[in-house]
């Protein structure tokens, strides 16, 4: 496949405020994800203009698909009209009052409606601090300290201290996260394991006996769980008398609306959701059956802005939509569609990469042969995407707006971007066509 000539592609207005922000901002942005230094910096968008549907407009004026759907919270597509309705009509009634509105209640029955666990909810505002409530409630419940994972949960002490006395974060959240400001004694309170590997699960629950509140896990990614491994993990935490927690912050509502545990049918004794549960309004809920739900009615666990109206009402008015919409079924058809298109330019141009995993929530894989060229691959891919206006990584999220239009312009860029990667493979040429840094290394998740 040959490329065809691009049309002048520049970032300068938003490179121009990213210098600006430097000075001011810590990081750059308040999400990891969203760090400029995480794709290609001098390509790929920093700071929209504004967004609808699957599309992005940046500040210089281009115009973009995106994949990334805000790193997950978007669902529905951008600024759609039913939930911003909802959200503008709850705004002009009052975001946030000194009582609590009814609406709290009905989003608590609807989470209850939909989710296997759910028998009683609280309620948060991101999907960290929702982990961290909810293995507060594991140990207050437990009367124990110890927390066993796998996956990502967030950016609290509780999960970091997994660093103090040695990295052991590197496959569950990326390498090299230092535990700067994590109380030294927090070390051994929390430790991982790989998923997968229900002896080494069990092994730790042995060591640890009668010491361990929770077990705490992304329940999938884009991978469908080995066949048993779940249910082992629950037969491990009832045995062991352990609290077993689903992470559902990225998974829910896309590959069912119960979550994976609807998908799977094994259920935990509490659940997480954030991200896509409100279509990109701050709002996160953790559910889970009675026995463990109702003591934390006697914990001291308080925000004046979980009540937030406005959160409630988008919550509320997304789940109705992806209802409405038949949104799971349309992930299915999509994500089926968006592999076969990815595989066949894949095919075409001689690259060896491929779109693996669950319909709802796949991934793109490249094979390459030498591990210094894997970073370089990833990073021009994402370079490529960027200047034909593409918002593509490795990693992505549908949402309901993605449409034929999305998938013919995706399709073209992206065999476009695998003819460049074939190129510099074949030819050694990967260090002369990358025109950017090479990215900082993105989550390394266990859970595929």
């Amino acid at each position: 496949m040959t490329t065809k000539a691009l049309a002048p592609h520049s970032v300068d207005g938003s490179l121009d405020i990213y210098k600006r922000a430097q000075h001011l901002i810590p990081g750059i942005t308040q999400l990891l994800s969203r760090r400029p230094s995480r794709a290609a910096l001098g390509f790929s968008p920093i700071y929209a203009e504004r967004a609808k549907g699957c599309r992005i407009w940046d500040v210089d004026g281009n115009e973009y698909v995106d994949w990334m759907s805000a790193v997950g919270p978007i669902i529905l597509g951008y600024a759609d009209d039913v939930v911003d309705a909802a959200v503008k009509e709850q705004i002009d009634r009052g975001s946030v009052y000194s009582i609590v509105h009814e609406t709290s209640v009905e989003l608590a029955e609807e989470l209850v409606r939909l989710i296997p666990s759910a028998e009683m909810v609280r309620y948060a505002k991101g999907g960290g601090e929702a982990c961290t409530v909810a293995v507060r409630i594991a140990r207050g419940v437990s009367g124990r300290d110890r927390v066993l994972f796998c996956g990502y949960h967030g950016w609290h002490d509780w999960y970091l201290a997994a660093n103090l006395g040695g990295e052991k974060l590197g496959g569950h959240l990326l390498p090299g996260i230092e535990p700067i400001g994590v109380p030294a004694c927090l070390e051994g309170t929390v430790m991982p394991f790989e998923y997968g590997d229900l002896n080494m699960l069990e092994d730790l629950l042995k060591q640890n006996e009668g010491e361990v509140a929770c077990i705490i896990m992304e329940p999938m990614r884009t991978e469908l769980p080995p066949e048993g491994y779940l249910e082992g993990v629950r037969e491990l935490a009832s045995r062991h008398e352990v609290v077993l927690i689903f992470d559902e912050v990225s998974s829910g509502f896309r590959i069912a609306l119960g979550g994976v545990q609807e998908f799977t049918g094994v259920t935990p004794d509490l659940s997480v959701f954030a991200k896509a549960i409100s279509n990109g309004y701050p709002m996160a809920a953790v559910v889970g059956k009675r026995e463990f739900m109702e003591p934390a009615s006697r914990m001291f666990i308080s925000s004046a802005y979980w009540d937030d109206n406005v959160g409630i009402a988008a919550a509320l008015a997304t789940l109705k939509e992806l209802q409405r919409r038949d949104a799971v079924s349309h992930f299915e058809r999509l994500g089926g569609e968006f592999k076969a298109r990815i595989n066949k330019v894949a095919g075409d141009v001689g690259v060896q990469a491929e779109c693996v995993g669950v319909a709802a929530h796949p991934g793109i894989r490249f094979q390459v042969d030498d591990p210094a060229d894997a970073g370089k691959v990833a990073t021009l891919f994402i370079q490529e995407n960027a200047r034909r206006g593409l918002i593509l990584s490795t990693g992505f999220f549908f949402n309901c707006a993605h449409d034929e239009a999305a998938l013919a312009k995706t399709e073209e860029v992206v065999g476009e971007s695998f003819a460049v990667i074939a190129e510099g493979l074949a030819q050694g040429r990967l260090d002369e066509l990358l025109e950017c840094e090479i990215q900082e290394d993105l989550f390394r998740r266990l859970v595929r």
